[in-house]
């Protein structure tokens, strides 16, 4: 496990990232039929492969929600200083 504490958009990093693997796996079954010449697949694994685009989505808004917090962060840390040495003068 990790020390690490959890960041914002961190839990949707990891939603998103089992969302498309879950989508992947899909599109490869889906696939298969056409190579090994047999039945197609039922519709409902065609609407599971749509899981790899969405997910990638969720993966993508974690991240910018990410780094949205960790500008949030350093403007935080920052602006304390800043307004201090400006009143001292």
């Amino acid at each position: 496990m990790s020390d690490e504490t959890p960041q914002a958009g961190d839990l949707l990093v990891r939603i998103g990232a089992i969302m498309f693997l879950v989508g992947a796996v899909a599109t490869l079954a889906t696939v298969m039929p056409l190579f090994l010449g047999t039945d197609p697949l039922p519709s409902f694994f065609y609407a599971v492969c749509m899981l790899m685009g969405a997910g990638f989505v969720v993966a993508a808004a974690g991240v910018i929600r990410s780094a949205v917090a960790q500008r949030r962060q350093a403007e935080a840390a920052s602006s304390p200083s800043a307004s201090s040495a400006s009143s001292a003068t």
